[in-house]
Order: structure tokens, then C-alpha cells, then sequence
């Protein structure tokens, strides 16, 4: 049988063509084994909440994902069905999301009669720092961060909106100012009272100690630090919430598998191997190199 450059050319291009789903089918795979691993050794539930920056179609315009009602209605089945003796772990990687859908998933979490574990690899702000209170236990990396869970009412702190009203002459406030002050004051009140019932979970046992709630109540929902404070696992300690650091490795590797979309050459680069400092060559007359500090 004789090919032309006809022939070829549709042989590439089938090639091409069917190369991403592979890939894609592969990658997904890789997931799924990952996940029945990682469950196999903890004995438990696990649910991933992984939000990237993702890409739209061709048009390569960025689209911030966030915790919405789709992944509030996932993780509610994932929780329903899992037995009521089997554990559940939670890995989050998140921005956060919808008052909504994080608080039906916290509240979820927090009836859940067996122990609730969230790791943070990385990042859980806002709402995914409200889903870490739900938890018995998070587990962090000695670098991840949480962030204040003060709500936000459009592209303003609900906190600095009380303040104008605080600080101004009521006459010299707009009523829309004010009504928004209204609102504001009553989020406020809402995500503490939510707050608080988180932190007072007893099941499967007491996780925070009485006498911390207040004041971590204070730190994380009065906004008065701004709603991108990172919340280092040090600080997360010194309020009592219940932290540890016991990162395992399994998690670091299942995060590979949910890479961001790349386009053009890559931000980050690196060799991916445990570094071994090379000997230096030896410097031209025979002498040795002298070492530096």
C-alpha cells in the first residue's frame, strides 16, 4: 500500500484530533486510581474541591472558578452517601465562593456523625475557610493559609461600610449608604452566628475549646484585618483552632494531577527531583575552590 502526502496529512491531523481526549481520559484515570489509593489508606470518604483558573474554549480569557451551588449539590450527594461510620476527608484548594453553597456544605460536614478532616495544601480563603471550621481536624502545610470569612457586600467589606456610617454625620450620609450599612450589619451578624455553631460542634467531639470561640470569632469575622489576610498556620494555632502539619505526600502528588491550563511558557520552572548540590569544577591553575559563606 502506497501513501501520498494526502494520506499523511489526515493521519496527523486524526492523530491530533484525538490526542487531547487520550490525554484527557488518561489524566482522569490517573485521578481516579489516586483517589482509591488515598482512600485506601486513611479508610474513609474523600472529596476534592479544587479550584483552578480555567481557560474558555479558544478565546483564552480567564475565568476565576469559586465555590458555587453545582459543587454544593456534588458534595452534598458525595456526603449522603457516604455511611455513617466512614470518616470523610476533605482536600481543599480554594478562593472561596457563595455564602450559599459554603454554608450548606459546612453544615453538611459538621452532622456528619464520624471525624471530618480538611487539608490545605496550599490555599483555603473566605468560604473555604469557613468549610476548614467545619471540620474535627485541618491538616495544613507548614506554609498554606487561610483567610477571614468577614462578608463582603459587592466589592466592599461589609465592616468599612458600618464604619462611614460610624464616623460621619448621619446628615451627611446618602440613604443608600445607609441602607447598604443596614445590610451590612446584619451579614455580619449572620456569618458570626454561623461561625459559631461551627465552632461549637460536638460530633464526633468537642473541637475547640469554649473559652477560644469569641476571640476567634472576633479575629475572623470583624474584618479588621482586609478579606485577603492570610492566616499563617502559626496564627491559625495561637487562635485554637484545631491544626496540625502532618501534610502527607499523597496529597502533594494528587494536586499534580489537577494542573493549572497553560498557555505560552510556563511561570514556574524547576527540576522535579530532591536537590543534590554538584561539585564545582576545579578552578584553572589546580587549585581547589575555596568554600563560600
Amino acid at each position: 500500500m502506497n501513501f501520498n502526502f494526502s494520506d499523511t496529512f489526515w493521519i496527523l491531523l486524526l492523530i491530533a484530533s484525538v490526542q487531547p481526549a487520550w490525554q484527557r481520559q488518561t489524566v482522569e484515570l490517573r485521578r481516579m486510581q489516586a483517589l482509591k489509593e488515598f482512600e485506601r489508606q486513611r479508610g474513609g470518604r474523600v472529596i476534592l474541591l479544587i479550584h483552578r483558573q480555567e481557560s474558555i474554549n479558544l478565546l483564552g480569557i480567564p475565568l476565576s472558578r469559586f465555590i458555587s451551588i453545582e459543587d454544593s449539590e456534588q458534595i452534598l450527594r458525595a456526603i449522603r452517601l457516604t455511611p455513617p461510620g466512614t470518616p470523610i476527608d476533605l482536600i481543599l484548594h480554594t478562593p472561596g465562593g457563595l455564602v450559599l453553597a459554603t454554608e450548606q456544605i459546612a453544615r453538611a460536614l459538621i452532622r456528619h456523625p464520624s471525624k471530618v478532616t480538611v487539608f490545605v495544601p496550599h490555599y483555603a480563603m473566605s468560604g473555604g475557610t469557613m468549610l476548614a471550621l467545619a471540620a474535627d481536624e485541618i491538616v495544613m502545610d507548614e506554609n498554606a493559609v487561610l483567610g477571614p470569612v468577614d462578608p463582603q457586600l459587592g466589592n466592599f467589606p461589609a465592616a468599612s461600610i458600618l464604619r462611614v456610617r460610624q464616623d460621619k454625620p448621619i446628615g451627611e450620609v446618602d440613604d443608600q449608604t445607609l441602607i447598604m450599612a443596614d445590610i451590612a450589619q446584619k451579614a455580619i451578624a449572620q456569618v458570626q452566628r454561623f461561625v459559631r455553631t461551627l465552632l461549637e460542634d460536638e460530633v464526633p467531639k468537642r473541637k475547640i475549646s469554649p473559652e477560644k470561640i469569641d476571640s476567634i470569632i472576633e479575629a475572623i469575622t470583624t474584618g479588621r484585618v482586609t478579606h485577603d489576610y492570610p492566616i499563617t498556620v502559626e496564627e491559625a494555632k495561637e487562635m485554637g483552632l484545631p491544626i496540625n502539619t502532618d501534610m502527607p505526600t499523597s496529597i502533594y502528588q494528587l494536586m499534580d494531577l489537577y494542573p493549572q491550563p497553560r498557555g505560552g511558557r510556563p511561570s514556574v520552572q524547576y527540576i522535579p527531583m530532591p536537590y543534590e548540590p554538584r561539585p564545582r569544577l576545579p578552578e584553572p591553575g589546580g587549585t581547589s575552590p575555596q568554600p563560600q559563606r
